[in-house]
């Protein structure tokens, strides 16, 4: 499973920038890519998350993205069941 969208805050961008970034491309299904170590992530994260929430955005583990049977991962990152 790939993420849709990188926050790239491991180029060291401002946490305003890192929401800007979420914000702006995030989409139901999307999968958001942060870093750990990246400087400006944890001040980003509250306001991303509760902006998200607030337009009604669920956050859930990924074992509950991934569907059961015989799949296939198509290079964009995407599950699908096996034809």
């Amino acid at each position: 499973m790939l993420w849709e969208r990188d926050s790239l805050d491991w180029k060291g961008i401002s946490a305003d920038e890192i929401t800007k970034r979420v914000l702006d491309g995030v989409k139901p299904g999307s999968i958001v890519l942060f870093h750990n170590a990246a400087e400006h992530t944890p001040e980003a994260l509250a306001g991303i998350i509760e902006s998200l929430q607030a337009e009604g955005y669920e956050f859930v583990p990924i074992s509950e993205l991934l569907l059961e049977g015989e799949t296939v991962i198509y290079p964009d990152g995407t599950q699908k069941p096996a034809a």
